[in-house]
C-alpha cells in the first residue's frame, strides 16, 4: 500500500543557508498545517557526515520533508533509509537547484537533462522508504523545450511510481546566469504547470515560483479554469515576511482558529528557543530567522536592529527578543496616540 499523502495545500521551499531546524521551528510556531522542508542535504553528506548535525529535528516541526540531493541510486536509497529513520514525513528530490557545485556534482537542475536517471533514483528511494517520495523539478534547463523536458521528467517518474511533484515554473539557465540570478530571470511559466496537471490529474502538482503573497496563493489554488492544483510552495516570501504565514492555517486549509500575528509567534517560538539556549546555541543562530517578522510596522527597523546587534553578543537571551517586540510595541503605541 502505498504511503498516505500529506495534505500539501501550503509547503514552505527548502532554501540553502535558510530552512534550518531553527527557521523551521519559527515557521511551526505561525502555521500548523503548512509542509515545512529542509535545506538540501547531499546523499553522500547524509551517509558520512555528522547525521545528527545535518538532519536532527525537533518534533515541533512536523510535517516535515527531508531534500536530497544527489543522482546515484544507490547513495540515495541509503540516505532515505536514514532519513525515513530520523522520523522526517517525507523524502523529497532536488532535480532543480542550478549551482555551480550542483552541476559538477551531476545532481540539481542538470537532472532535467536525464529523466530516466531521476526515475532510476526514485525508484531506489521509493524501495528503500514507507514514506512518500517526492520531486522538486524547473520546466527545464537552458535550450530544452519546458513542455517537452517537463513532461518527460514527470512521466519517467510517474512510471517509477512517484506521485507527487513540485514544479518551479521556471527554466534553469545553467550557463550565463548566476544561482541568484536564476531565481528571477528566467520567465515564469504557470500555464505549462497548470497544463501539466490537466493532462495527468492522477498526479499531485504543486506550484513553485514566484508567489509573494497568499493572495497569489489562493489564485494558484483557484479552479475557475477547471484545474485544481494540490499546493503551492512559498520561498521567499515566506522568509522574509514571514508574518503571512500567520494566515495561511484559516485562508488555505479553512481552519476556524484565530490567525497567528507577530507577537503571539513569539510566545509560541519561545519554549523552543530556550531549549536551544540551555543546549548552548547561540541566539543569533534562531534570531536571524526572525527579522522579517515586523515587516511594514511601526517599529520594525528598531526591532531587526536590537536583533542583528544584540543577539550576537556573549550570553545573549531572550530578554534580547523581549526588548525587540518592545520596540514594536511602543512605537505602535505612538502611532495610536498620534493619530
Amino acid at each position: 500500500m502505498p504511503p498516505a499523502l500529506l495534505d500539501r495545500r501550503l509547503s514552505i521551499a527548502p532554501m540553502m543557508d535558510w530552512t534550518d531546524r531553527h527557521c523551521r521551528a519559527f515557521h511551526r510556531a505561525l502555521t500548523g498545517r503548512a509542509l515545512l522542508y529542509t535545506e538540501m542535504v547531499t546523499a553522500p553528506a547524509v551517509i558520512h557526515g555528522d547525521r545528527e548535525r545535518l538532519l536532527g529535528f525537533d518534533a515541533v516541526e512536523h510535517p516535515v520533508a527531508l531534500q536530497l540531493g544527489g543522482s546515484d541510486p544507490v547513495q540515495l536509497a541509503e540516505a532515505a533509509r536514514i532519513g525515513a529513520a530520523f522520523g522526517y514525513d517525507e523524502i523529497n528530490l532536488n532535480v532543480g537547484c542550478p549551482s555551480d557545485r550542483v552541476q559538477s556534482g551531476r545532481f540539481g537542475a542538470c537532472l532535467m537533462r536525464e529523466p530516466e536517471l531521476v526515475a532510476d533514483c526514485m525508484a531506489a528511494i521509493i524501495e528503500a522508504v514507507d514514506v512518500p517520495a517526492t520531486v522538486k523539478c524547473r520546466i527545464g534547463v537552458d535550450d530544452q523545450d519546458p513542455a517537452e523536458s517537463l513532461f518527460a521528467t514527470v512521466d519517467a517518474s510517474a512510471r517509477a511510481g512517484v506521485s507527487t511533484f513540485i514544479i518551479h515554473a521556471r527554466k534553469a539557465w545553467l550557463k550565463g546566469l548566476s544561482p541568484k540570478e536564476n531565481r528571477d530571470v528566467p520567465p515564469l511559466d504557470y500555464a505549462l504547470v497548470r497544463r501539466l496537471k490537466r493532462e495527468r490529474p492522477h498526479l499531485s502538482i504543486s506550484i513553485n515560483g514566484g508567489i509573494a503573497s497568499l493572495d497569489e496563493a489562493e489564485a494558484h489554488l483557484d479552479s475557475a479554469d477547471g484545474v485544481q492544483l494540490d499546493g503551492v510552495m512559498l520561498g521567499r516570501a515566506a522568509y522574509h515576511e514571514p508574518a503571512i504565514l500567520g494566515q495561511a492555517d484559516r485562508r488555505l486549509f479553512g481552519d476556524a482558529g484565530p490567525d497567528i500575528d507577530a507577537f503571539a509567534a513569539l510566545e509560541r517560538y519561545r519554549p523552543y528557543m530556550a531549549a536551544r539556549l540551555a543546549e548552548g546555541v547561540g541566539l543569533a543562530s534562531m534570531t536571524r530567522h526572525m527579522l522579517g517578522l515586523m515587516h511594514g510596522r511601526p517599529g520594525a527597523r528598531a526591532f531587526r536592529r536590537i536583533l542583528t546587534v544584540d543577539a550576537i553578543r556573549p550570553g545573549a537571551g531572550l530578554e534580547v527578543v523581549d526588548r525587540a517586540a518592545d520596540a514594536v510595541r511602543e512605537a505602535e503605541s505612538r502611532r495610536d496616540d498620534a493619530a
